[in-house]
């Protein structure tokens, strides 16, 4: 998780914590809206992404307003995840700068295919990437 943290931080231009507070936050909204089978193999080629997850978990508590309306109305976690990205201080390029980071270091990982699966699945991911 470190080589991912540093290649974020370094691209984005933003603190080592930000992106690391960045990746928890795409991650998580990955695995709760992502395809389940594909999102597992990510995950296990990203060492460290589930404690990372689980950190975020237990630390956003209910996620406020928005993150509270994305476990109610699909297609809100898009927006929930945008919302905590800007909340950490990031700005509309820095989020592009680090989702396209995460997106090409998971392919390098993971795989182009798999990778593009959850892509796929999510709607508006695609425009980001």
């Amino acid at each position: 998780m470190d080589e991912l943290i540093n290649r974020i931080a370094t691209a984005a231009g933003i603190e080592q914590d930000v992106a690391r507070e960045a990746i928890a936050i795409i991650l998580k909204f990955l695995k709760k809206d992502g395809p389940d089978e594909q999102m597992q193999k990510v995950l296990s080629a990203l060492p460290g992404a589930e404690e990372l997850i689980a950190e975020k978990e237990a630390a956003s508590g209910g996620g406020g307003l928005l993150g509270g309306l994305s476990g109610m109305m699909p297609g809100m976690g898009a927006m929930g995840a945008l919302n905590e990205l800007t909340s950490a201080g990031l700005g509309m390029d820095e989020v592009q700068t680090v989702v396209r980071q995460l997106v090409s270091f998971a392919k390098e990982k993971a795989g182009d295919d798999v990778v593009d699966e959850v892509i796929s699945q999510i709607p508006g991911l695609s425009q980001i990437v």
